[in-house]
Parts: C-alpha cells; structure tokens; sequence
C-alpha cells in the first residue's frame, strides 16, 4: 500500500526575539524557535499556518 507523505514546513527564525512583544515571544517558543538561525519543521496543518502568521515578520518559511 501505498503512503502519502505529509506536507512538512521548515521554518528558521532569521530575526531577533529581543524586543519583540511576548505573546510573539511565546509563538515562536512554541514552534521551537529560540536563537536567531534555529530551524524547525513542523506539519503543515491550521495550528501552524496560524502560528507562522503571527509571526512571519520574524522568520522564514519554505516548504520540506
């Protein structure tokens, strides 16, 4: 049988949590974003499409 390969996001954070307000903070927390160059891949699912638009001015998002 055959296996759908599920859709994947790789994110990297490319700027700065320093100023930033903290509920974007604890956004970019939640996906696993800590220091600037950090990258992550997560599903691409609604949860993370809305996480990714809160803070898309911080990070870049290309699909895996």
């Amino acid at each position: 049988m055959a296996t759908k390969k599920a859709n994947v996001l790789t994110i990297k954070l490319v700027r700065s949590l320093i100023g930033a307000k903290p509920n974007h903070v604890a956004v970019a927390e939640s996906l696993g974003l800590k220091k600037i160059g950090d990258v992550v891949s997560q599903p691409d699912n609604a949860a993370t499409q809305g996480k990714v638009a809160k803070i898309i001015h911080l990070i870049e998002v290309t699909n895996a």
